[in-house]
Protein backbone atom coordinates (compact mmCIF):
# COMPACT_ATOMS: atom_id res chain seq x y z
CA UNK A 1 0.00 0.00 0.00
CA UNK A 2 1.28 3.57 -0.90
CA UNK A 3 2.50 5.83 2.17
CA UNK A 4 -0.26 8.72 2.36
CA UNK A 5 0.19 11.74 0.43
CA UNK A 6 1.98 14.60 2.29
CA UNK A 7 -0.51 17.64 3.08
CA UNK A 8 0.41 20.62 0.84
CA UNK A 9 3.34 23.17 2.36
CA UNK A 10 1.96 26.66 3.78
CA UNK A 11 6.17 27.42 3.38
CA UNK A 12 4.62 30.05 0.67
CA UNK A 13 2.18 31.70 2.35
CA UNK A 14 4.32 32.00 5.71
CA UNK A 15 7.55 34.11 3.48
CA UNK A 16 4.51 36.09 2.05
CA UNK A 17 3.37 36.83 5.19
CA UNK A 18 6.18 38.22 6.64
CA UNK A 19 6.70 40.61 3.59
CA UNK A 20 3.01 41.82 4.84
CA UNK A 21 1.90 40.24 1.44
CA UNK A 22 -1.36 37.84 0.58
CA UNK A 23 -0.63 34.91 -1.16
CA UNK A 24 -3.85 34.18 -4.02
CA UNK A 25 -3.66 30.62 -4.90
CA UNK A 26 -5.48 29.32 -8.16
CA UNK A 27 -6.46 26.21 -9.64
CA UNK A 28 -9.04 25.32 -12.23
CA UNK A 29 -11.08 21.73 -13.09
CA UNK A 30 -12.67 21.09 -16.04
CA UNK A 31 -10.07 21.61 -18.88
CA UNK A 32 -10.58 17.96 -20.09
CA UNK A 33 -14.09 17.29 -20.44
CA UNK A 34 -16.78 17.35 -23.23
CA UNK A 35 -19.20 19.19 -21.80
CA UNK A 36 -19.24 22.12 -19.22
CA UNK A 37 -17.66 25.17 -17.76
CA UNK A 38 -14.18 24.91 -16.91
CA UNK A 39 -14.12 26.16 -13.60
CA UNK A 40 -11.35 27.98 -11.49
CA UNK A 41 -10.91 29.32 -7.77
CA UNK A 42 -8.93 31.92 -6.07
CA UNK A 43 -7.97 31.32 -2.36
CA UNK A 44 -6.50 33.97 -0.43
CA UNK A 45 -5.87 33.27 3.30
CA UNK A 46 -5.71 35.71 5.90
CA UNK A 47 -2.00 36.53 7.87
CA UNK A 48 -1.23 33.43 10.54
CA UNK A 49 -4.32 31.54 9.26
CA UNK A 50 -4.56 28.01 10.22
CA UNK A 51 -4.53 25.09 8.37
CA UNK A 52 -7.90 23.75 7.32
CA UNK A 53 -6.75 19.58 8.50
CA UNK A 54 -7.79 17.35 5.38
CA UNK A 55 -6.87 20.38 2.48
CA UNK A 56 -4.80 17.73 -0.15
CA UNK A 57 -5.16 17.86 -4.21
CA UNK A 58 -8.60 17.72 -4.77
CA UNK A 59 -8.54 14.62 -6.96
CA UNK A 60 -7.54 12.67 -3.75
CA UNK A 61 -10.51 13.25 -2.00
CA UNK A 62 -13.34 11.54 -1.97
CA UNK A 63 -16.87 13.77 -3.08
CA UNK A 64 -18.21 14.28 0.58
CA UNK A 65 -14.91 14.88 2.32
CA UNK A 66 -14.31 17.24 -0.34
CA UNK A 67 -17.99 19.48 0.13
CA UNK A 68 -16.68 19.36 4.01
CA UNK A 69 -13.42 20.72 3.21
CA UNK A 70 -14.74 23.44 0.69
CA UNK A 71 -17.19 24.67 3.37
CA UNK A 72 -14.46 24.93 5.94
CA UNK A 73 -12.15 26.88 3.72
CA UNK A 74 -14.85 29.50 2.78
CA UNK A 75 -14.96 29.79 6.57
CA UNK A 76 -11.61 30.14 6.80
CA UNK A 77 -10.21 32.11 3.52
CA UNK A 78 -10.23 36.09 4.19
CA UNK A 79 -11.56 35.64 0.29
CA UNK A 80 -12.60 33.26 -2.10
CA UNK A 81 -13.12 33.99 -5.89
CA UNK A 82 -14.84 31.42 -8.53
CA UNK A 83 -14.64 31.69 -11.89
CA UNK A 84 -16.06 29.93 -15.27
CA UNK A 85 -15.84 29.92 -18.86
CA UNK A 86 -18.94 28.63 -20.73
CA UNK A 87 -18.80 26.14 -23.57
CA UNK A 88 -19.52 28.97 -25.71
CA UNK A 89 -16.38 30.72 -24.56
CA UNK A 90 -14.54 27.38 -24.74
CA UNK A 91 -15.58 26.64 -28.12
CA UNK A 92 -14.66 30.63 -29.53
CA UNK A 93 -11.49 31.05 -27.82
CA UNK A 94 -10.02 27.18 -27.13
CA UNK A 95 -9.78 26.29 -23.71
CA UNK A 96 -6.35 27.31 -22.87
CA UNK A 97 -7.76 30.77 -23.77
CA UNK A 98 -11.01 29.92 -22.35
CA UNK A 99 -9.23 28.85 -18.55
CA UNK A 100 -6.98 32.24 -18.30
CA UNK A 101 -10.37 33.89 -18.62
CA UNK A 102 -12.11 31.71 -15.46
CA UNK A 103 -8.52 32.40 -13.43
CA UNK A 104 -9.27 35.85 -13.72
CA UNK A 105 -12.33 35.85 -13.28
CA UNK A 106 -12.07 34.45 -10.30
CA UNK A 107 -8.73 36.47 -9.09
CA UNK A 108 -10.57 39.71 -9.19
CA UNK A 109 -13.39 38.54 -7.68
CA UNK A 110 -11.37 37.14 -4.82
CA UNK A 111 -9.88 40.88 -4.82
CA UNK A 112 -13.19 42.41 -4.69
CA UNK A 113 -14.48 39.98 -1.95
CA UNK A 114 -10.67 41.07 0.16
CA UNK A 115 -12.05 44.70 0.12
CA UNK A 116 -8.83 45.77 -1.29
CA UNK A 117 -9.24 47.97 -4.42
CA UNK A 118 -7.27 47.43 -7.64
CA UNK A 119 -6.50 50.30 -10.07
CA UNK A 120 -7.17 48.33 -13.16
CA UNK A 121 -8.25 44.59 -13.84
CA UNK A 122 -4.49 44.00 -14.87
CA UNK A 123 -2.96 45.29 -12.09
CA UNK A 124 -3.48 43.73 -8.58
CA UNK A 125 -2.96 45.66 -5.50
CA UNK A 126 0.77 45.86 -4.05
CA UNK A 127 -0.78 43.00 -0.97
CA UNK A 128 -1.21 40.21 -3.64
CA UNK A 129 0.79 37.68 -4.95
CA UNK A 130 -0.72 34.97 -7.76
CA UNK A 131 0.18 31.54 -7.67
CA UNK A 132 -1.31 29.13 -10.38
CA UNK A 133 -1.11 25.46 -10.27
CA UNK A 134 0.96 24.48 -13.84
CA UNK A 135 2.43 26.33 -16.03
CA UNK A 136 2.82 30.57 -16.55
CA UNK A 137 -0.16 31.47 -18.38
CA UNK A 138 0.40 34.54 -20.53
CA UNK A 139 -2.76 34.51 -21.30
CA UNK A 140 -3.96 35.77 -17.63
CA UNK A 141 -3.03 39.45 -18.36
CA UNK A 142 -1.60 39.71 -15.03
CA UNK A 143 2.00 38.91 -13.36
CA UNK A 144 1.52 35.94 -11.97
CA UNK A 145 3.84 32.88 -10.80
CA UNK A 146 3.15 29.39 -11.09
CA UNK A 147 3.91 26.18 -9.56
CA UNK A 148 3.45 22.86 -11.24
CA UNK A 149 2.06 20.33 -9.39
CA UNK A 150 1.12 23.16 -7.05
CA UNK A 151 -2.14 21.21 -6.05
CA UNK A 152 0.00 18.96 -3.90
CA UNK A 153 2.57 21.22 -3.19
CA UNK A 154 1.16 24.84 -2.03
CA UNK A 155 -1.75 24.39 0.47
CA UNK A 156 -3.59 27.75 -1.03
CA UNK A 157 -3.63 26.16 -4.87
CA UNK A 158 -4.74 22.75 -2.74
CA UNK A 159 -7.57 25.21 -1.37
CA UNK A 160 -8.75 26.52 -4.65
CA UNK A 161 -8.43 23.20 -6.39
CA UNK A 162 -11.10 21.77 -3.92
CA UNK A 163 -13.31 24.44 -4.34
CA UNK A 164 -13.55 24.51 -7.56
CA UNK A 165 -14.10 21.11 -8.10
CA UNK A 166 -17.00 20.73 -6.01
CA UNK A 167 -18.10 24.00 -7.70
CA UNK A 168 -18.22 22.43 -10.86
CA UNK A 169 -19.11 18.91 -9.77
CA UNK A 170 -22.37 20.41 -8.13
CA UNK A 171 -23.22 22.20 -11.65
CA UNK A 172 -22.54 18.92 -13.55
CA UNK A 173 -25.10 17.28 -11.54
CA UNK A 174 -27.75 20.08 -11.65
CA UNK A 175 -27.06 19.66 -15.46
CA UNK A 176 -27.34 16.09 -15.20
CA UNK A 177 -31.19 16.15 -13.85
CA UNK A 178 -31.97 18.00 -17.36
CA UNK A 179 -29.98 15.91 -19.41
CA UNK A 180 -29.85 12.61 -18.00
CA UNK A 181 -28.73 10.29 -20.30
CA UNK A 182 -25.00 11.67 -20.76
CA UNK A 183 -24.41 10.67 -16.85
CA UNK A 184 -22.96 13.91 -15.80
CA UNK A 185 -23.81 13.08 -11.89
CA UNK A 186 -21.04 10.21 -11.98
CA UNK A 187 -18.78 11.13 -15.45
CA UNK A 188 -18.54 15.00 -14.79
CA UNK A 189 -18.76 15.71 -18.65
CA UNK A 190 -15.88 13.30 -19.01
CA UNK A 191 -15.47 11.07 -22.06
CA UNK A 192 -16.22 7.89 -20.75
CA UNK A 193 -17.36 5.10 -22.77
CA UNK A 194 -20.97 5.89 -20.89
CA UNK A 195 -20.83 9.67 -22.44
CA UNK A 196 -20.06 9.20 -25.73
CA UNK A 197 -22.44 6.37 -26.53
CA UNK A 198 -24.75 8.96 -25.36
CA UNK A 199 -23.38 11.51 -27.64
CA UNK A 200 -23.20 8.51 -30.58
CA UNK A 201 -26.90 7.80 -29.55
CA UNK A 202 -28.78 11.53 -28.81
CA UNK A 203 -26.29 13.84 -30.43
CA UNK A 204 -24.80 16.58 -28.18
CA UNK A 205 -26.46 19.29 -26.35
CA UNK A 206 -25.70 23.08 -25.66
CA UNK A 207 -23.51 22.03 -23.17
CA UNK A 208 -21.15 20.14 -25.44
CA UNK A 209 -18.02 21.47 -26.49
CA UNK A 210 -18.07 21.05 -30.27
CA UNK A 211 -14.47 22.31 -30.84
CA UNK A 212 -13.73 19.11 -28.56
CA UNK A 213 -12.95 16.60 -31.72
CA UNK A 214 -14.80 13.39 -29.83
CA UNK A 215 -17.80 15.75 -29.72
CA UNK A 216 -17.85 17.23 -33.31
CA UNK A 217 -16.97 14.03 -34.79
CA UNK A 218 -19.89 11.94 -32.76
CA UNK A 219 -22.30 14.56 -34.14
CA UNK A 220 -21.45 14.17 -37.35
CA UNK A 221 -21.69 10.87 -37.45
CA UNK A 222 -25.15 11.12 -35.88
CA UNK A 223 -25.91 13.61 -38.89
CA UNK A 224 -24.66 10.91 -41.70
CA UNK A 225 -26.75 7.57 -40.29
Amino acid sequence: MAPPARAPSMRREAALWAEERLLVGVDEVGRGPLAGPVVAAAVVFPVRSRRVRGVRDSKELPAAKRRKLAERIRNRALAIGVGAASTREIDRLNIRRATALAMRRAVLRACRNADIPHSTPSVLPEPFTILLDGLPMPELGMPHEALVDGDALCYSVAAAGVVAKTVRDELMCRLARRHPAYGWDSNMGYATAEHREAIAASGATAHHRFSFEPVSQLSLDLTTI
